[in-house]
């Protein structure tokens, strides 16, 4: 290899560096001056920069506020993006449970009825609980007449009668409560199954396959 062609080769291996050495920052700072520097000017960190080259003609425009701008919506894109997947896919994934499930619109109405008969199973079970509740705080009152003063008209009942009558009050209270839940199931449980009627339909009619 000829010293003329080694030149020509340092040359070109270079002028990258040369270049680069040669390029100006300029930015405006907060108080309105402009700055210069071979590096950037520490009063232009956060700041819009423009790189100059010798020619004075501005190479490159950085904007830190408009990337990381960007950078943000890009981020919000992708999060958006991802929860639409997740959304397509639990979308499928109950599709596919439902037609594994059913074969027709008959085996749903039967999916109902027994829902349902066993909601009211349910709450035949938690009636006569409260019933019995009943006669055991009324047979609780009766035995408290027993303790009640003629004088002053209040009852001094024994601590174990007093814990008996608190107990039962609160069983009372608490199976009160879950007959309110299981009566407010009958509206659930219908809207489950009009749903799942109206969406296996709806496949039914696009022709997917199970």
């Amino acid at each position: 290899m000829s010293l003329r062609t080694i030149f020509i080769a340092l040359t070109l291996m270079l002028a990258p560096v040369v270049a680069s050495a040669q390029v100006t920052y300029r930015c405006a700072g907060a108080d309105g001056k402009k700055y210069y520097g071979s590096t950037i000017p520490p009063q232009c960190y956060g700041r819009p920069v423009e790189q100059i080259n010798k020619q004075g003609t501005v190479v490159r425009r950085i904007d830190p506020e408009g990337e990381a701008k960007e950078r943000a919506e890009k981020e919000a894109n992708l999060a958006k993006k991802k929860e639409e997947d997740a959304v397509v896919r639990e979308e499928s994934r109950r599709n596919r449970a439902l037609l594994a499930t059913y074969t027709s619109e008959r085996d749903i109405e039967e999916a109902r009825r027994r829902a349902l008969s066993d909601n009211e199973k349910a709450v035949k079970d938690v009636e006569q609980k409260i019933d019995a509740l009943k006669k055991t705080r009324a047979k609780y009152d009766k035995e408290l007449e027993f303790y009640q003063d003629k004088k002053s008209g209040q009852a001094k009942p024994p601590p174990k009668l007093s814990l008996d009558i608190k107990n039962a009050e609160i069983d009372l209270k608490a199976q009160e409560d879950l007959l309110a839940v299981k009566k407010k199931e009958v509206s659930v449980i219908n809207s489950k199954y009009d749903e799942d009627k109206k969406r296996f339909a709806e496949l039914m009619k696009k022709g997917a396959v199970r």
